[in-house]
C-alpha cells in the first residue's frame, strides 16, 4: 500500500508517520507539507529520501498541480493538512477557508482523477460548538463557532457529497483535542501549554470559570486512530467518527488541577473570568468502538511524559512559549 499524508511534518503526521513505517502492509509514504508551521527537523531519522521508503514533496494543499503530483500511485490519502489553533482563525477567515475547505477540495478532486481508494479526512470535536448535551453523539448537530470549525464541517460536507461521484471511501474523524509529545509537538494546545507552564512555576491561567467541557486524546492515539482507518477502511464504514473516549472528557478546570497535582502542588490557579471560555462540548465516542480501535493513553499519563520531555531530553524541535 501506497500512503499520502498531507501535513505531514505537523504535529499529528510527525507521530503518524514512524507507525505507517514500521507496517509491513506500507510499501511507501509520501509526505506533502508547505512548513508553513512546521519542519523537516520532524522527520529526521524516517529514512526520507530513501528509495520506496519515505518521499517528501514541498507543496501546497491550494495548489491542485502540487496535491496531483504528490498523490500519483496513491492507495490511501490521510488529509491533516490545515490551518489550526481554532481561536486564532478569527483573524484568518479567508486563508482558514483557502487552506481547509479549498485544499480539501483538491484533494477530492486528485483522488477522484486518480483512482484513489480511501481518504481519511482529519476533522474536529471542536465544530460541535457549545453544546449543553453531555452526551454528543455523530447525530448532534454541528454549532461551528470559529472559522476553522466551520471550514471543517463545509469540508466534511464536500467529501461526503462527492465520494460517490468519485468512488473512493472516506470517512471525517472528529478529532479530541489532542496533547503529548511528537516530535512536531504544538504549544498552542491546552494540556501542553499548561505543563510548560507548570515546570517553569507560572500561573495557569483559565478563562471563564473552567466549567467548560472538552474530550482530550494523546497524539500517539490520534496517530493509530488515522492509520487504523487509513489501513483497514472496512472497519470505518461510516462516514464520521468522533475520535476519542468516553472517560477522557474533562472540565478545563479539573486540566488545571491534574497538571498542579503532577507537577507542582504550590501552582497557581488563576482566573479571567470575564474573558469568553470558548467552545464545550462533552462528547459520546461509542460508534467508535464499532471499529475495533481504543485509545491506550490517560491524560495523567501524558501529562508526566510531557514533563519527562521538558526536563529530561533536548528532543523538543518546535520553539517554546514565552
Amino acid at each position: 500500500m501506497n500512503v499520502l499524508i498531507t501535513g505531514g511534518c505537523g504535529y499529528i503526521g510527525s507521530a503518524l508517520l514512524p507507525k505507517l513505517l514500521e507496517d509491513e502492509t506500507v510499501d511507501s509514504v509520501t509526505v506533502l507539507d508547505n512548513l508553513a508551521a512546521s519542519t523537516p527537523r520532524n522527520l529526521m531519522g524516517l529514512g526520507v529520501g530513501t528509495p520506496d521508503h519515505v518521499t517528501f514533496q514541498r507543496g501546497d494543499v491550494r495548489e491542485y498541480g502540487d496535491v496531483e503530483k504528490a498523490m500519483g500511485d496513491t492507495d490511501t490519502v490521510i488529509h491533516l493538512a490545515a490551518i489550526t489553533g481554532a481561536d486564532s482563525t478569527h483573524e484568518r477567515r479567508a486563508e482558514t477557508f483557502d487552506v481547509n475547505y479549498e485544499g480539501t477540495e483538491n484533494v477530492v478532486r486528485a483522488a477522484g482523477k486518480l483512482d484513489v481508494g480511501n481518504v481519511v479526512f482529519a476533522s474536529s470535536c471542536n465544530l460541535y460548538g457549545r453544546a449543553s448535551s453531555t452526551d454528543i453523539d455523530e447525530t448532534t448537530e454541528p454549532d461551528p463557532l470559529n472559522p476553522y470549525a466551520e471550514a471543517k464541517y463545509e469540508a466534511e460536507t464536500l467529501i461526503r457529497d462527492t465520494q460517490t461521484k468519485y468512488g473512493f471511501d472516506a470517512t471525517a474523524l472528529r478529532m479530541s483535542t489532542n496533547y503529548g509529545y511528537s516530535p512536531g509537538v504544538r504549544f498552542n494546545l491546552v494540556v501542553n501549554y499548561f505543563v510548560f507552564r507548570a515546570l517553569t512555576n507560572r500561573p495557569l491561567t483559565i478563562y471563564g470559570d473552567g466549567s467548560n467541557w472538552r474530550p482530550f486524546i494523546h497524539v500517539q492515539d490520534a496517530a493509530r486512530a488515522y492509520k487504523h482507518a487509513a489501513l483497514h477502511p472496512g472497519s470505518w464504514p461510516q462516514d464520521i467518527y468522533n475520535v476519542g473516549a468516553n472517560n477522557q472528557n474533562y472540565q478545563v478546570e479539573t486540566i488545571a488541577e491534574i497538571i498542579q497535582d503532577e507537577l507542582n502542588h504550590d501552582l497557581e490557579i488563576t482566573y479571567l473570568r470575564d474573558e469568553h471560555p470558548g467552545p464545550s462540548y462533552h462528547v459520546n465516542f461509542d460508534r467508535l468502538a464499532e471499529t475495533e480501535f481504543s485509545t491506550e493513553y490517560t491524560l495523567r499519563e501524558g501529562v508526566r511524559e510531557l514533563a519527562d520531555q521538558f526536563t529530561n531530553t533536548h528532543q523538543l524541535t518546535a520553539p517554546l512559549p514565552q
